[in-house]
């Protein structure tokens, strides 16, 4: 959903414990202001990434404290972050923090030299103009922004911090989480954000080729969560260290935990939720907010249903597809996969996974195999039938690629793919492998959509802080499925389930209906997904009105 405040898809926002005021197409702040300077809020220009001042100097960050509740598949999330201005004069800060692409901000305050300042819708320019004016004067001011290119990026205009002053910035927000191969629920609280790629075509005057990284100093982090549902929570594992699961009833529905003291926010915090009987279907309702009138969104109650559907294995119907691989070979892809001494670069990972799929396709199919960078090429002029000698041509042709391409220009090459004539009976597969680093996402996701009735798209993001905007994007905009490769311990079945996918067709013509009390009706607020795989999680949202 890409961090948009309140929108259509953004039906994961009335999760969050009953005191958010997001409506349908909008936030409502109903807090007021304690002081004479408001936050500012305006959704649609691209920044830069990182805690910077304006001469992109790091701004010291202390602490991070993080309170997470999941409820079925979505995620409630609150940040405290605590930093401060060590410099002898006033700075106007930056703060750029990362957003999935299915998640939406629904409070955001400050606290600066004493004054608590909420944040409070404004039309963009006018909150521009104002913030501007805030700053001009003096003022501590905040203004906060969505990249207009790509949605998983929230940009902060903390204004004038005062020489030697701590600042305290707090949002909440709501996501929905992913699924793994294994059923495990995914939530991942990212350390950094990539600086975005900027093709040469999408550069303004004197803007570089790519924004250089903020490496701030370090600091610490101390999340808990807690973790509900229906279904019954099994277990709860991580890629740091946690405090034991202590479960909060005896059915097991309810359970908390901790990252363990002293830990350093220096790798994403992943969290791998294990529930039992997760292909069940389950429902979760959540009452109406007691000050807002009935018949509004807010009013109302809401219903969300959580479906992971296990269908019965058939055999492939898309075995004679065409099956064309898109990998990123730009300069960024040099970059290791995570802060591991010695682990493997992006590049390695990308092959890694290429060469499991490569190894996998079924005889008789077609393939090809793309590179790109600031350029593009591709093992074969045309797809060619895959056999074994073919086979063994494209795994020698592997083998020397490299991550020597320089920048990441994706649209040549996927406008040379799309180019290309389906060939007939071959149902055409898109596999996409990539880091993420460009700022033109919204325009690359464009034409993987304008191209979706001819093909399905399957996405890699590959390292962590891999845009989740592009990733996700180019999969939802195709019918197709997306993975995030962090590490070599699931790559293999996540490589695997996604050919799955590509190899079995989509159930389509989806309907849903309920049996509600009489004078109930419930109202989608989301839209049926037009296909679902088997194993793929769906989130339906739906609006409770009349009274039973």
């Amino acid at each position: 959903m890409g961090g948009r405040w309140g929108g259509a898809e953004g039906q994961a926002g009335k999760w969050s414990r009953g005191h958010n005021q997001i409506s349908h197409d909008r936030i409502e702040w109903r807090d007021r202001l304690d002081g004479p300077n408001g936050l500012l809020l305006g959704c649609t220009m691209e920044m830069p990434c990182g805690l910077l001042t304006a001469k992109n100097t790091p701004v010291p960050l202390r602490s991070i404290s993080v309170v997470v509740e999941v409820q079925g598949f979505v995620a409630d999330v609150t940040a405290s972050l605590e930093y401060r201005n060590e410099e002898t004069n006033p700075v106007e800060a930056v703060f750029v923090f990362p957003m999935d692409r299915d998640a939406a901000v629904y409070h955001f305050q400050a606290t600066v030299d004493g004054k608590r300042i909420v944040a409070e819708i404004k039309e963009k320019e006018k909150a521009k103009d104002e913030y501007d004016d805030a700053v001009s004067a003096g003022h501590e001011a905040f203004l906060l922004e969505e990249d207009s290119s790509s949605s998983d990026i929230f940009t902060c205009m903390v204004g004038n911090l005062p020489p030697a002053q701590s600042a305290s910035l707090s949002f909440s927000f709501v996501q929905e989480l992913a699924i793994e191969a294994d059923g495990a629920v995914r939530f991942v609280l990212p350390a950094v954000l990539n600086p975005r790629y900027t093709p040469t075509d999408a550069r303004a005057p004197g803007v570089t080729e790519d924004i250089p990284r903020a490496l701030g100093p370090p600091y610490t982090l101390a999340l808990k969560a807690q973790v509900r549902s229906p279904l019954g929570v099994s277990r709860v594992q991580s890629n740091c260290g946690l405090s034991p699961l202590k479960y909060l009833s005896p059915d097991k529905t309810a359970a908390e935990l901790s990252l363990t003291d002293g830990h350093s926010f220096n790798k994403d915090v992943e969290l791998l939720i294990y529930y039992d009987n997760v292909h069940t279907p389950s429902a979760i309702v959540e009452a109406g907010v007691e000050s807002v009138a009935p018949g509004t969104l807010m009013g109302d109650p809401t219903i969300m249903v959580n479906v992971y559907p296990s269908f019965p294995e058939q055999s492939p119907q898309v075995a004679s597809g065409e099956f064309i691989f898109l990998l990123d070979r730009s300069g960024s892809m040099g970059g290791a996969m995570s802060d591991k001494q010695g682990g493997p670069t992006r590049i390695q990972s990308a092959k890694e996974t290429l060469l499991l799929l490569l190894k996998s396709l079924p005889m008789g199919c077609f393939f090809n195999v793309y590179g790109f960078g600031s350029h593009f090429s591709s093992f074969f002029p045309e797809s060619v039938e895959y056999n074994q000698e073919s086979m063994q041509k494209a795994l020698e042709e592997l083998k020397g690629l490299d991550a020597d391409m320089g920048g990441t220009e994706i649209l040549q090459p996927l406008t040379a793919i799309y180019s290309k004539s389906c060939k007939a009976g071959h149902p055409r597969q898109l596999f996409v492998f990539t880091d993420g680093e460009v700022s033109n996402t919204k325009a690359v996701i464009t034409e993987v959509r304008k191209h979706a009735p001819s093909h399905r798209c399957f996405s890699f993001g590959i390292g962590q802080g891999a845009s989740t905007d592009l990733i996700k994007g180019i999969a939802k905009a195709a019918s197709g499925s997306y993975e995030f490769i962090t590490g070599k311990e699931r790559m293999q079945p996540k490589v695997l389930q996604s050919l799955k996918f590509a190899l079995q067709p989509a159930v389509t013509g989806l309907t849903v209906s309920w049996a509600l009390p009489t004078g109930l009706e419930a109202v989608l607020l989301s839209q049926l997904p037009t296909v679902i795989f088997n194993g793929q999680r769906t989130i339906l949202y739906a609006q409770l009105k009349g009274k039973d």
